[in-house]
């Protein structure tokens, strides 16, 4: 038995991992992994004009936003501009797309083999998807000549490598997933968003002059990260009972087994404020091709009231929208996934039930009413973290951060994910572990 340490039980659970050859090996790779990431994301690709793309991102925030997620990939135009976010595209139009095509539907219930053939359709589908966005991308720059040069040559040649650029992310991703620690796909999307925050920190060093106002932004930032730990472990626990037989001096007696279905306040994850995010921001992308800074029009329009970062009382108009969609697709979501698990079907075919509950219609209906109630708690979690930059600029008037209430849900995310692996190799060899 290993002796007690008197070092922090977080920084002993530290030195245990990485004492541990295996495991070093694995976080070893994942750092490696990383590393050549933010290399990838530092090769330009032709035809850039920096000053006029700083210009450019300075003052459409909604570039600036989406190029936080790509850990100022966007903002250089490399090969790695839009991450691995073609392929999330493409993997939840896959989720959308199982239960209502039925040789799909087939292919799911085929064990792994089935979810790797669907995986492959995913990464054929994220091929046409990132080359769509790398062309819209594309002809946002020339527009406002941030790429100078231009030509159907150059054209193909910066769209097949924007395509390459996301692809070989992807594969980034999976090594880590295979020989790593941690979802790879995640863990190369929290590296993007990482690596923007040394930006917001030096933002916020713009904001001295009102410093009672940083502290609450500040204060406001920490309360949400609580929360989003809180509700992210939060679930509801179902008991259950499954009866087995068990033999005894040659006869056969009946067992009661006692357990439980931990069902999650939010079971949905971060992919409703991806749905929401997404749909709020595909007017003012789409209106931003038809601006003419000459001639304001409908376009200015739409891109003004389809803007995160315009002033009340429009600014509500975006806001309350993204609320609403947010509550509407976490219900959505996770309605899909619990019709996917097929909860009441499974504990029937395994022999379990709900004390007090018939099985069959009754305990369906008592699951579906559970998962209700508690997704209220969650969706309404979810479109308060939706809000929050907005809630956090408005009462404390700091306007210099642009902080992501989806990435402060993903960092979070991603951290508690892999220290739960770490936790679990670190049990597995009788070591204590992160969590308590």
């Amino acid at each position: 038995m290993r002796q007690k340490s008197s070092r922090p039980r977080l920084l002993q659970a530290m030195i245990d991992a990485f004492s541990l050859p295996d495991l070093r090996k694995r976080i070893l790779i994942t750092v490696g992994i990383l590393v050549i990431f933010r290399f990838v994301s530092h090769v330009p690709l032709p035809g850039l004009e920096a000053d006029k793309l700083k210009d450019l991102f300075e003052s459409n925030a909604l570039l600036g936003m989406l190029d936080l997620f790509s850990g100022g990939a966007m903002k250089q135009f490399s090969v790695a501009s839009m991450g691995v976010y073609p392929y999330i595209t493409a993997s939840i139009i896959m989720i959308l797309l199982v239960p209502v095509i039925p040789k799909l539907q087939a292919l799911s219930q085929e064990g792994e083999a089935g979810k790797n053939k669907i995986n492959l359709i995913t990464h054929w589908l994220t091929v046409p998807l990132a080359g769509l966005s790398g062309y819209g991308q594309l002809i946002i720059l020339q527009r406002s000549e941030a790429v100078g040069a231009s030509g159907p040559l150059l054209t193909v040649t910066i769209v097949i490598s924007l395509i390459a650029g996301t692809m070989f992310l992807v594969w980034l991703g999976e090594l880590i997933t295979e020989y790593g620690i941690g979802n790879g796909i995640s863990i190369i999307i929290f590296g993007g968003i990482v690596a923007g925050y040394p930006s917001l920190i030096q933002e916020g060093f713009l904001a001295k002059e009102n410093i009672v106002g940083l502290f609450v932004y500040i204060a406001i930032v920490l309360v949400t990260v609580v929360l989003i730990v809180i509700f992210t472990e939060a679930h509801r626990r179902v008991p259950v009972q499954y009866a087995r037989s068990v033999f005894r001096g040659g006869r056969m007696y009946r067992q009661a087994g006692t357990t439980h279905i931990p069902l999650r306040v939010n079971s949905a994850g971060m992919i409703p404020l991806i749905f929401a995010m997404s749909i709020m921001l595909f007017p003012g992308i789409v209106a931003s091709y038809f601006v003419q800074p000459d001639a304001p029009g409908f376009a200015d329009t739409i891109v003004r009231w389809f803007n995160p970062n315009t002033d009340l009382p429009i600014g509500l108009f975006y806001w309350g929208l993204y609320f609403i969609l947010s509550v509407a697709f976490t219900f959505f979501y996770t309605i899909i996934t619990y019709q996917q698990q097929d909860l009441p079907g499974t504990l029937q075919r395994q022999g379990g039930f709900i004390p007090g509950i018939r099985p069959g219609k009754n305990t369906a209906s008592y699951i579906s009413g559970v998962i209700n109630r508690i997704t209220w708690a969650g969706a309404l979690f979810l479109a308060f973290v939706a809000v929050m930059p907005f809630l956090a600029r408005t009462v404390t008037n700091v306007q210099q951060i642009q902080l992501s209430s989806l990435g402060m849900l993903i960092v979070v995310g991603v951290i508690l994910d892999t220290m739960k692996q770490l936790e679990a190799q670190l049990v597995m060899r009788r070591y204590e572990g992160f969590i308590k």
